[in-house]
């Protein structure tokens, strides 16, 4: 919902991991696409199609109805609606005729043209649902702020439309001017776009008494979504936590205790009852896990570390594998320290930096949360974690590894090394993929 390194000795140059987890149910947001056409090579075909130019004709023109294939080498003059009609269907026939004659060359401009062959047809993918398919129930959150373009990849991650811009495509084709109000909205899986934004007009689908919290959340994340999806003042949540001890927590803070999970209260809720209940789930997932009452701090620190570390489900548990070789003894002496970058952007107020790197700043900032600065694990959780994660805490999987680094901040892919060597290669991977792509988060 974005991996960051646990870089041994390259602090300073080593890549970080995204600050926003990628089990978003943050969300997904969909890469911004960049036209390829408007360049240097865009010029010379605005110039052969000009009237009066010297020559015209090739299967760009024909599709766009530039030209035909009478005009294929002639003159180029203005095409008539009629001929960029015939143009079309004959230019289709040529492309079916070269795939279906010459293997070579006829895959060659299927690759170029199939998808305007099959959108002339009407057989491109559809990426909306069709009428009658929904079923189930499932949760949105909405948030203030939200717009058609960042509710649109929520829709999908729930399972409610078919595509990541399902929503935000039906929204721009049709002019749709859509408000969408924060809140918790009960929806069905498998619906067309046209029937979500009818179904969040409808005020009985806006759940007024129930909030859903995302993992990877810190504290005052957590507070300000509760405040705002139940209504509650923000003051009183403040009061609500500011003595763990009424809810059986030792801690001297809750972060890492408010779970993150989808809530239904009543009518009438306390803010001391809300957090009460979240509390309660957490120690409900630690017993789950088989952690010792002793050791729930611990196992949180640990848990709230790979929630904002790892990617996928596999990861989770590698990343758990690296923090406890880490954290032995033996690598304490060659290592010196656990070097997290999440828990050094949490100790430094950078968490929401929208950056996976850490600042020289916060690297040098002195609090018991900087892992490059002070041995072992630090003072406390940085965030909520989930169930994968403090089952993960619990049962670390089996291998050498002491560095993991995401190579592909789009993708999630991560790379987990026992050695420097090794380590540093899967640097260099990852500075070549931020060089590729500089506006996604390195």
């Amino acid at each position: 919902p974005s991996t960051r390194t646990a870089g041994g000795h390259d602090a300073a140059p080593g890549p970080r991991r995204r600050s926003t987890p990628s089990r978003d149910v943050e969300p997904a947001r969909e890469p911004a696409l960049v036209g390829a056409g408007a360049g240097a090579g865009a010029a010379p075909a605005a110039a052969s199609s000009a009237p009066g130019s010297a020559a015209s004709g090739s299967l760009e023109q024909l599709f766009t109805g530039q030209t035909t294939t009478h005009d294929i080498g002639q003159p180029a003059p203005q095409p008539s609606r009629k001929r960029r009609h015939v143009g079309r269907w004959i230019a289709l026939a040529v492309v079916v005729l070269l795939i279906g004659g010459m293997v070579g060359g006829g895959m060659a401009l299927w690759n170029t043209y199939g998808d305007r062959v099959q959108a002339f047809l009407g057989q491109e993918e559809p990426v909306d649902f069709e009428a009658g398919q929904a079923t189930g129930e499932t949760r949105v959150t909405i948030v203030a702020g939200d717009t058609g373009e960042s509710v649109s990849p929520k829709m999908f991650e729930a399972g409610v439309t078919k595509a990541s811009n399902s929503l935000y495509k039906y929204m721009v084709d049709n002019s749709v001017a859509f408000t969408f109000q924060p809140g918790v909205y009960k929806l069905q899986q498998q619906m067309t776009s046209e029937a979500v934004l009818a179904a969040l007009r409808l005020p009985e689908n806006r759940l007024d008494y129930s909030v859903q919290l995302r993992e990877g959340l810190t504290l005052a994340q957590s507070l300000d979504l509760i405040s705002e999806q139940l209504g509650l003042a923000r003051t009183d949540l403040d009061a609500a936590v500011a003595d763990p001890s009424q809810y059986g927590v030792s801690a001297t803070t809750l972060e890492g205790w408010i779970f993150p999970a989808t809530y239904d209260f009543d009518e009438g809720v306390t803010a001391a009852q809300v957090i009460d209940t979240m509390v309660k789930r957490t120690m409900q997932s630690l017993d789950t896990a088989g952690v010792p009452e002793s050791d729930r701090e611990r196992i949180l620190i640990i848990a709230s570390i790979i929630e904002r570390e790892a990617r996928s489900s596999d990861d989770f548990y590698k990343v758990s594998r690296v923090i406890e070789n880490r954290l032995q003894p033996s690598n304490q002496e060659t290592f010196g320290k656990l070097e997290m970058d999440s828990t050094v952007q949490y100790g430094a107020g950078e968490m929401g930096s929208g950056s996976v790197s850490t600042s020289e700043e916060a690297r040098n900032s002195d609090n018991p949360w900087n892992t490059y600065m002070y041995p072992g694990l630090p003072i406390g959780p940085i965030a909520n974690a989930g169930d994968l994660a403090i089952d993960a805490a619990m049962k670390p999987a089996d291998g050498p590894w002491l560095y993991f680094v995401t190579v592909n901040l789009d993708t999630g892919e991560t790379v987990f090394t026992s050695t420097y060597n090794e380590h540093l290669a899967a640097v260099e991977q990852w500075r070549a993929w931020c060089a590729d792509n500089p506006n996604s988060g390195c």
